[in-house]
């Protein structure tokens, strides 16, 4: 079994609590499903936001979704100007079988424009 990271980015359309759990859990379940894997393949994941959000810690969203034995972390994405507002990017560390080019990274909605070369 190997170790591979998996990304992923959602943006929010708004920095309110519930929604920010809405869509960062959609964007969890998503890498998961299409990744083939469980909460119990998980090693860790750092939750990055952008500035403008401050209702809620991405990473509480793992926690509703059960993934409560896993280390979680988030951070603070820089503050480029011109940069996408309003996004949640996540990497996780993964126990996967899945060889690093079958990996599929997640970037919903929008998000799909931040990384044109790798979104699935």
């Amino acid at each position: 079994m190997a170790v591979r990271a998996v990304r992923g980015a959602v943006q929010l359309e708004r920095d309110q609590a519930e929604h920010m759990n809405e869509q960062v859990g959609e964007l969890l379940s998503a890498i998961l499903e299409r990744n083939g894997l469980t909460p119990d393949d998980l090693i860790s994941i750092w939750f990055t936001a952008t500035p403008d959000l401050h209702s809620d810690f991405p990473a509480a969203a793992a926690r509703k979704l059960g993934i409560v034995d896993v280390p979680l972390i988030c951070a603070q994405e820089l503050d480029i100007a011109g940069a996408m507002p309003r996004v949640v990017r996540i990497l996780a560390h993964v126990e996967s079988d899945l060889p690093k080019s079958s990996v599929s990274h997640i970037y919903l909605g929008a998000a799909a424009a931040l990384r044109k070369d790798i979104a699935q």
